[in-house]
């Protein structure tokens, strides 16, 4: 119990967030996550099958979320080549905002999830308004473990306190 409660408190001493008013039925290009192994047991062995099956995971639950209050997630196809040349949408100097623009997106969305260790990652979810480019909501938090139900667990809070606030 006292480890429970030590990992929360840290879990909760790194969280960092901005909200703003999402629009109900706006349009969202949610251009994914980006997954950045910068362990030591990356740059030894490789990726990883398992945390690319996490990450599709992750993808699929905000997807799975965002549709469920009620905006819709654009078709990426006009997209796709720009989207596929671009290694990471969410450090990009704005790319991500000029592909949402072609889109005509009311929201870009974009992620990365960090693993420094196979104990450590840490995970973020950033939207911004396309017109004004503001960030209208964004979470950071670390999680603790490598395994699908922490990866979930992770990207459920940001969604549930940044995003969908009660």
């Amino acid at each position: 119990m006292k480890a429970a409660l030590v990992s929360i408190a840290l879990i909760c001493a790194v969280v960092t967030a901005a909200t703003g008013q999402i629009r109900e039925d706006a349009s969202v290009a949610f251009l994914g996550i980006t997954f950045l192994d910068t362990s030591t047991e990356g740059a030894y062995s490789g990726p990883r099958q398992d945390e690319a099956d996490r990450l599709a995971l992750l993808e699929g639950e905000v997807r799975t979320q965002f549709t469920d209050h009620g905006l819709t997630l654009l078709d990426l196809a006009p997209i796709a080549e720009n989207l596929e040349s671009t290694t990471n949408p969410a450090n990009c100097y704005g790319c991500e905002i000029r592909m949402a623009r072609e889109l005509g997106a009311d929201y870009v969305l974009v992620g990365v999830v960090q693993k420094v260790s196979n104990l450590i990652l840490a995970m973020n979810l950033v939207m911004r308004d396309v017109e004004t480019e503001e960030v209208v909501a964004y979470r950071v938090v670390e999680i603790r473990s490598n395994t699908d139900d922490s990866w979930l667990r992770g990207i459920r809070y940001i969604l549930k306190t940044a995003f969908f606030k009660p």
